[in-house]
């Protein structure tokens, strides 16, 4: 079987596509690894209740109590605690970054150094979020592929 990844831009959704004579048991295995890998998290936006894609999370914050999801375009409040959302995440590319922030690494354009060794994250929205220098070492370890 042929394997061909294309970069796209951040703006273009992620699509995979499979070509094949047949969906066999291969196939078929494939296409639920890819669907276990993504998930789900419930979010609430303007009374109503949505599902979103693992993929589509920029990060999630926790503020005065309150949890909050960020995507691309949309803000969702859940109602689950950051560290329960953090051990749902561990192992999608979500890395705590501070006290009260998850980030998803996958979202990431750059990192740049910023004061006190504190360091800055360029999401491929253009947002800009703080780590914090406690969670640096996590950081640069996730990024080495220890984490």
């Amino acid at each position: 079987m042929l394997t061909k990844v294309i970069k796209i831009k951040p703006d273009k959704p992620e699509i995979l596509e499979i070509h094949c004579h047949s969906v066999s048991d291969e196939v078929k295995e494939i296409v639920a690894f890819v669907k276990s890998r993504q998930g789900q998290l419930t979010g609430t936006s303007d009374e109503r209740q949505y599902e979103i894609s693992v993929t589509d999370i920029f990060y999630i914050e926790s503020v005065d109590n309150k949890g909050f999801i960020y995507t691309k375009d949309k803000v969702y409040e859940t109602r689950q605690k950051l560290y329960e959302l953090e051990e749902i995440l561990r192992k999608k590319n979500f890395l705590r970054i501070s006290k009260s922030m998850l980030l998803n690494l996958m979202k990431v354009d750059s990192i740049k150094p910023s004061v006190n060794g504190r360091f800055t994250a360029v999401l491929y929205s253009g947002e800009q979020v703080v780590i914090s220098r406690k969670y640096v070492p996590d950081l640069k370890k996730a990024l080495k592929g220890d984490g």
